[in-house]
């Protein structure tokens, strides 16, 4: 037995996502080990953007709902919140998240509340690597704990998202962008998701892979896919490691575990995990579909390069973005959410248009156009040298 532990719990449906959570909890010790009456508990969901359940971009409303409740029943408040990405923290733009997401309803009928206090403080992070210091959401400041409450999908700049990655979101709205130009390779972006989510220190982290998402994820491009699964740890670590081998992600693929790694943290590796409740080999998934660049051999061809000649290879080798101009409804979406300014709105009725020489290949406008108008196209170097 190790000391980390992830509970598998298969679930077909989420009409049996409450009964699922309840079992799981009950066999990690019960609520009361997670909530202490009287406490206020973060439910830090995946709210990518305003996208309805069925399209499998954010934790599913049941999931988030079944927590809400067990918080209740413990004599805590749970507080669902989010910051979605490329928009501005304004209230309005929140209770839409809410709405469009079902929180709002599940905050409702679970006896919680969703947080539609839009401001964000700036804070140290004692323990941060390289982040010293960064602006919070308030709702993660004024809370006494937090649930990790993430989802199952792929990810076109990391790989995957799940428990340590869905820790972006306590940074707010368009500020996210700033943190992806200034760190703007897997490695150096890893590193500020670790000093994240060990400022967020979640008490339990629950991944709904229930319907999951894979393809070009982790917005709307992405392909939700049935994995009919619940995973639960009190370590987020531990549970990115299970989840990225059911979802048969190369552990060279895996920045944020290589990264922990590096940083000499645990688990990193599937052997240090202890899974509850089901065999690993039972859960794998031989043919979970990855983004284009996760299954090409991009990342070892560039491993070795740094400096000047990676960003040169980077630039030539690696995929660019692509608005197809007879998608694009010109929300400006992407140009907002670009870190490196590579975007302008042009031409007849204001189309998006990526300018490579600028584009620092982050996907922020792949992953957030909410209409598939942003596609990922290889270079012609990349596609004669086959990566």
């Amino acid at each position: 037995m190790t000391g980390y532990q992830v509970y598998a719990v298969p679930c077909a449906d989420y009409a049996g996502a409450e009964a699922a959570l309840r079992g799981a909890v009950e066999r990690m010790g019960g609520i009361g080990r997670f909530v202490r009456p009287g406490e206020r508990i973060l439910l830090k969901a995946n709210l990518l953007r305003p996208s309805p359940p069925e399209a499998a971009v954010c934790t599913h409303p049941a999931v988030v709902g079944a927590m809400a409740k067990l918080v209740r029943e413990a004599g805590g408040a749970a507080v669902i919140a989010d910051s979605p990405g490329g928009a501005l923290q304004k209230e309005a733009v929140l209770r839409n998240l809410y709405e469009k997401t079902g929180m709002a309803q599940a905050a409702r009928q679970a006896g919680g509340e969703v947080c539609l206090d839009p401001s964000a403080r700036l804070v140290a992070l004692p323990e941060g690597q390289v982040l010293h210091q960064a602006e919070i959401i308030a709702p993660a400041l004024d809370c006494d704990g937090c649930f990790d409450l993430c989802k199952m999908k792929t990810h076109v700049f990391m790989g995957m998202t799940g428990a340590v990655k869905n820790s972006f979101g306590l940074i707010p709205g368009l500020t996210k962008v700033g943190f992806h130009g200034s760190h703007p390779d897997q490695a150096r972006f890893a590193q500020v998701l670790l000093d994240l989510i060990g400022f967020m220190k979640p008490r339990l982290s629950v991944m709904d892979a229930i319907l999951a998402m894979e393809g070009e994820g982790p917005g709307a491009s992405g392909t939700p896919r049935q994995v009919g699964l619940l995973l639960l740890s009190d370590n987020p670590l531990a549970l990115d490691v299970i989840a990225g081998e059911i979802m048969g992600l190369p552990r060279s693929r895996n920045p944020v575990l290589l990264a922990a790694e590096g940083r000499g943290l645990s688990p990193t590796r599937w052997e240090e995990v202890e899974l509850v409740g089901a065999k690993l080999e039972d859960l794998r998934i031989p043919d979970y579909k990855f983004p284009a660049n996760v299954r090409s051999n991009l990342m070892e061809f560039l491993g070795p390069l740094t400096g000047a000649a990676g960003r040169l290879c980077k630039g030539l080798l690696s995929q660019t973005p692509r608005v197809r101009t007879n998608v694009c409804v010109g929300c400006a979406i992407c140009k907002n959410a670009c870190p490196g300014k590579a975007i302008t709105m042009t031409g007849p009725g204001g189309k998006a248009k990526v300018h490579p020489s600028s584009c620092i290949r982050c996907y922020c406008c792949h992953e957030l156009c909410p209409h598939k108008a942003v596609e990922l196209k290889r270079s012609w170097l990349g596609r004669l040298l086959g990566i």
